[in-house]
This record gives C-alpha cells, structure tokens and sequence, in this order.
C-alpha cells in the first residue's frame, strides 16, 4: 500500500499496480421482476413457506491489503455471507412477520449476522447499509390466496375493534351512570340526615316548652294535630260547666258562636214550682 505523493513501480510482470476504489459499492441479491420464476431466488420461512426477498448491500473496501490477499474473490464471499444471513433469519421467521409488519425487524437482523460473519471473515470490506426491498410469494396464485386471507384477517381485526370500541364506550357509559347514582344517593342521604337534625331540633324546643307548661303545650299540640288531620272540619269545643259551646273553625274563617238550648230538667223544675 501507497502512501500519498509519487511513486515509481517496475512494468508488468515484474511489478503490478492494483488501484482500490474509495466508494459505496452495491450488492444486489434475490429475485427482479424481469426474470423468469424458475431462476428467482426463493427460500423457506420458519413455518415451512415458501417465499422470495430481494436484498440489497452496500459495502466499501476498507483494508486493501486484506481484500486483495485473504481471499481470491472476495466479492463472492460477500455474497455468500448475505445469502446465508438472509436465509438464516427469514428461516427463523413466520410468512405473515415476514409479509407484513416483521420487514423491519428481519432487516435489522440481516443487518447485524452479516456485519459479523465479515468481520469474522477478514476480507477487507466493511458494512455500510442493508435495505430489505421486498418480500413476496413465489406465484400469482399464492399470492392472491395469501391476499384474501390477509383481508379476512384484516376485517376480522376491524370488527374486534369495532366491538372492543363498543364495549369501552357501553362501560365508560354505566360507569358514568353509577357515579350520578352514587351522587344522587350522597345527596339524598345528606338531606335525610339534615332533615332528621331539624325534626330533632323542633322535638327538642318542644320539649322544652313542654317541660315549661305541659297543659298548654298538649293543648296546642292537640289543635295543630286536629288542623292536619281535618283541615276542612268544624271542630266544636265545650267548656266544663256545659252552658256554652263555641263553634271553633281550625281553618281561620269566619268565628261563630253557639248557645246550646236550656236543659229540660230546669226547666221541669220552674213548672212544678
């Protein structure tokens, strides 16, 4: 190897210069869409699958001297080394993982036990990138088959969805309608127990002025009870001596007085006088 500046070398065959590139090369591998189905490159998934990746590296030469002694050919060690690494992890995975969502993570994969076995190779290359073009199925046939029943998966997972939505909505819905039961109950439960305080602060003044005039509390007591009970009665109130009876309407009218008739002994007694 060179170092910069000039530098002078024998003709062939006695000396031979051999210039190395600085660049990104590119490695492709695995199938075009021009080629014929028999030559594409196919490869079996972990669930006994058959399917076809294409592949694309891109490599540099990193040590010259390695590149072009470790190896006659390095550039089919390269390529060796990406199908083993492409086949090992797509051998590893499921057609679905390797079809739909799992291209990222089988990169990745692809990525990390090719940088590895170059290393452990010692060719002089070094990794730059891996990019997973696609995945497919070998044939129109198994390709419209796997469509429809990614379809049907993809619709029973929108149902699931559509009721997991339902169910959250009908639950967010009854839990709503129990916290405004639990309020309600809070509240009547507080306006019971304010009013059981206010009867027991009336039940105690009346007490109280019981226990200061009994007579004329129990009478009082009577008479509110009377008005609740016949609101639209007349109620008539004889004093003791039975002389007079007062008409007494409970409901505030109009006040009438009634003077019962005379006894029928007082007045046997003034005749055999």
């Amino acid at each position: 190897i060179a170092e910069p500046g000039l530098h002078f070398k024998m003709p062939w065959p006695i000396q031979e210069v051999k210039k190395m590139s600085k660049e990104t090369f590119s490695l492709d591998f695995g199938f075009n869409d021009g080629e014929d189905e028999a030559d594409k490159v196919t490869m079996i998934t972990g669930d006994d699958k058959i399917v076809q990746a294409d592949l694309v590296v891109q490599w540099k030469i990193t040590d010259p001297r390695s590149y072009l002694f470790a190896s006659e050919e390095p550039e089919q060690v390269l390529f060796n080394a990406t199908s083993s690494s492409l086949r090992g992890v797509i051998g590893s995975s499921e057609i679905d993982e390797a079809l739909t969502s799992g291209k990222a993570e089988i990169e990745n994969e692809v990525r990390e036990m090719l940088v590895s076995l170059i290393d452990s190779y010692e060719v002089g290359v070094s990794i730059i990138d891996v990019k997973l073009q696609e995945v497919d199925l070998p044939n129109q046939e198994v390709r419209k088959a796997f469509t429809k029943v990614t379809d049907a998966r993809e619709q029973k997972q929108s149902k699931e969805n559509e009721a997991d939505k339902y169910a959250n909505q009908k639950r967010e819905e009854a839990l709503g309608e129990k916290d405004a039961i639990i309020q309600r109950a809070e509240g009547d439960k507080v306006e019971r127990i304010q009013d059981a305080n206010g009867a027991v602060a009336r039940f105690n003044a009346l007490l109280s002025e019981y226990e200061d005039n009994q007579d004329v509390t129990r009478e009082r007591l009577v008479m509110e009870t009377l008005e609740e009970v016949l609101p639209q009665a007349n109620v008539y109130i004889m004093n003791d001596d039975g002389n007079t009876m007062k008409y007494l309407p409970l409901n505030q009218g109009n006040v009438q007085k009634v003077t019962p008739p005379a006894q029928e002994d007082s007045e046997e007694g003034d005749k055999n006088g």
